[in-house]
């Protein structure tokens, strides 16, 4: 592996999820592997989850590990090619390629301006660091995929579902947030589930929240969340902002919120959230609280997730 944008970049997804769970049981397997090589975690907006578990992975293989905060701890970055540098400092080309030259693989971390959509969907900003970067580039999250929170999540229903000995549903939410969010990890989680013969795969949404036909064109979509909630086997609440109407909340209902009187018309369905999740916005507290909620096993995924691409990607070297 020579790179890690997409599902892409995996040759095969059913192997990819049986090496991360036997890493999982095993993490120290390959601890010396990266002995000697540094991975470079770079941050264009703020981190919890994704920053502390590629640290996890990279120390589970040896690794050395550098962090930037763009926002905090560099130069201001100009993005453009062609503007007059009044007001930044450091151009996209010196600073990418430099970064590059101080690791063996270079992760990164962007987001979407939610303003242009061409701009965001043709991965401009993304693309650039590919391009700029001498070593292999990790996608942490980009404007529109985040392909690591898709692994890990995954990886959990893979372990919940006894690695998908039986069919299972998993219902995709739409759930309501005060904040315009992006995309990306509905699209990613699109992409990844659809590629798991094992999984019956339903998105939920009010009419308006229609995602990319990129990624949803083949995907059930249910306007009635209360029914596509039927027979579930997991629930995955995930808000995003409109494609269509760009980066806008165009419906804030409510009554979209997961909550246990949903959740009772579920095969006992797990509760699924890549986090960090506003309680009593996104779900109510006596379903995050309860059994049924297996969030911080996602979380903990996301160790393995970043753990078996770094793995690959050295291997590679």
């Amino acid at each position: 592996m020579n790179k890690f944008f997409s599902i892409k970049d995996v040759d095969d997804i059913y192997k990819i999820i049986d090496e991360s769970i036997f890493i999982k049981k095993n993490p120290f397997y390959f601890k010396t592997i990266g002995k000697n090589k540094t991975i470079g975690l770079v941050f264009f907006n703020p981190s919890l989850r994704t920053r502390i578990s590629c640290q996890k992975a990279a120390f589970h293989l040896g690794c050395n590990i550098w962090i930037l905060d763009i926002n905090n701890d560099s130069w201001k970055i100009e993005m453009n090619d062609g503007n007059i540098m009044k007001n930044t400092q450091e151009h996209i080309k010196e600073a990418i390629s430099v970064m590059s030259l101080y690791c063996d693989i270079l992760a990164v971390r962007t987001f979407p301006n939610l303003l242009d959509k061409n701009y965001d969907y043709e991965e401009i900003f993304f693309k650039k660091i590919l391009l700029y970067s001498r070593v292999p580039v990790v996608n942490l999250e980009s404007a529109t995929l985040h392909p690591l929170q898709s692994l890990a999540d995954i990886i959990t229903i893979a372990e919940h579902s006894s690695f998908f000995k039986k069919k299972c549903k998993v219902v995709l939410s739409w759930a309501p947030h005060i904040k315009s969010l992006p995309q990306s990890v509905a699209n990613s989680l699109v992409q990844w589930i659809s590629k798991i013969k094992e999984i019956d795969f339903i998105i939920t949404h009010p009419k308006g929240y229609e995602l990319c036909k990129k990624y949803s064109k083949n995907v059930q979509i249910e306007f009635d969340q209360k029914k596509a909630f039927k027979n579930a086997d997991f629930i995955y609440a995930k808000n995003w902002s409109s494609y269509s109407d760009y980066g806008k909340v165009i419906i804030n209902d409510f009554n979209w919120i997961v909550n246990m009187e949903k959740m009772k018309l579920t095969n006992n369905a797990k509760f699924m959230h890549c986090l960090p999740v506003r309680r009593n916005m996104v779900v109510k507290d006596d379903v995050l609280d309860s059994e049924l909620s297996i969030v911080l096993e996602q979380s903990e995924n996301r160790i393995y997730a970043a753990q078996i691409i770094f793995l690959k990607i050295l291997q590679s070297l």
